[in-house]
């Protein structure tokens, strides 16, 4: 599990929204690995090799505002396709195993999935 403290607004909805006004959310972001067979010692990849996801997260998206960095709305829904983008482009190349889904969560009780298709 990887973390992060961010703020976003999403002004596409109404302004009566609570979630259009600036606030802030400590994410939580799960990847899940697949592949089939392990490496040594039993690993489908070596957590350590997970380090560069989240130095991406610390440098990129820690204490940032989410909406000023992003093209798009930053809806957990948006960071999660967004995430395992950056994933598969920059850590399936140079790891044992594949992506099969990302999970953000907001808060204790809001979160989303996005699965990877093909896996």
């Amino acid at each position: 599990m990887f973390r992060f403290e961010s703020g976003h607004r999403l002004p596409s909805l109404p302004v009566e929204h609570k979630c259009s006004r600036q606030h802030g959310h400590s994410y939580e972001v799960e990847v899940a690995l697949t592949a089939f067979s392990l490496e040594a010692p039993g690993f489908v990849t070596d957590f350590a090799a997970l380090a560069p996801f989240g130095e991406f997260l610390r440098t990129q998206l820690d204490h940032n505002n989410l909406h000023e960095i992003f093209p798009f709305e930053p809806t957990s829904e948006l960071l999660a396709q967004f995430l395992a983008g950056w994933f598969i482009e920059n850590l399936e190349p140079v790891i044992h195993g594949q992506l099969v889904a990302v999970n953000v969560r907001e808060t204790g009780r809001s979160w989303a999935r996005f699965d990877v298709e093909g896996q």
